[in-house]
C-alpha cells in the first residue's frame, strides 16, 4: 500500500484536510459562490472583514530647502530631472488640496440641502397639523350644535344630561364599528 503523502509529496503523516478539486470560477457570480461556500464549510471560523484602505496623503513641503535651484546658467544635465520631480509632486499636492477643498464643499452642500428639507418637511407637517386641529374644531363644534339642538324638544323642555351622555356613547360606539373610510364619513 502507498503511504500517505502531502502537498509537497513527502512521505509522513496524513493532513486534516480533504483534498479539494481546483475550481476555476468563470463569473463573478460563481467565484462568490465559491467563496461563500469556502466560508460555509466552517462556520465557526470568523470570517475576513478587510480593514478601509487609508487616504493618500502626499508628501508635506519641505519646511528648508537646501537645494534651490535659480534660472543661472551652467545647471548639469541632472538637475532638470530633480526639478521635474519636485514640480511634479507640487502638482500632485496641489491636486490633493483641491480635491479636498471640493468634498468638503460638498459635504457643506449636503449638509445645508438635508437642513433645508428639514425644514420643508416639519412647515408641512405644521401646516397640516394646523388643518387637522381645524377639522377636529370644526366637528366637535359641530357636534355641540347637535346636542343642543337635540336636548330641546318641540314643547321647548330640555333632555335630561343622562340622555344626552347616552347618545354620545351610542354616537362613539357608532363610529368605532365603522371606519370612517367605508362609512364615506370625513
Amino acid at each position: 500500500m502507498a503511504a500517505h503523502t502531502q502537498k509537497n509529496n513527502k512521505p509522513g503523516k496524513a493532513s486534516g484536510k480533504e483534498a479539494q478539486p481546483l475550481i476555476i470560477a468563470k463569473t463573478p457570480a460563481e467565484e462568490q459562490r465559491l467563496k461563500l461556500e469556502r466560508l460555509m464549510r466552517n462556520p465557526d471560523k470568523l470570517a475576513p472583514i478587510p480593514d478601509r484602505l487609508k487616504e493618500w496623503n502626499p508628501r508635506a513641503p519641505p519646511e528648508f530647502v537646501r537645494d534651490v535651484m535659480g534660472s543661472s546658467a551652467g545647471a548639469g544635465s541632472g538637475e532638470f530631472h530633480v526639478y521635474r520631480h519636485l514640480r511634479r509632486r507640487e502638482y500632485q499636492r496641489q491636486d490633493f488640496l483641491d480635491k479636498v477643498a471640493d468634498k468638503m464643499d460638498k459635504d457643506v452642500e449636503y449638509l445645508d440641502k438635508v437642513e433645508q428639507n428639514k425644514q420643508a418637511a416639519d412647515e408641512r407637517t405644521a401646516k397640516r397639523r394646523k388643518k387637522r386641529d381645524k377639522m377636529k374644531e370644526k366637528k366637535l363644534m359641530a357636534k355641540k350644535a347637535k346636542l343642543e339642538g337635540d336636548n330641546k324638544t318641540e314643547d321647548g323642555a330640555v333632555k335630561s344630561s343622562e340622555d344626552s351622555e347616552e347618545d354620545e356613547d351610542r354616537e362613539a360606539e357608532d363610529d368605532a364599528e365603522a371606519p370612517s373610510f367605508i362609512m364615506g364619513k370625513k
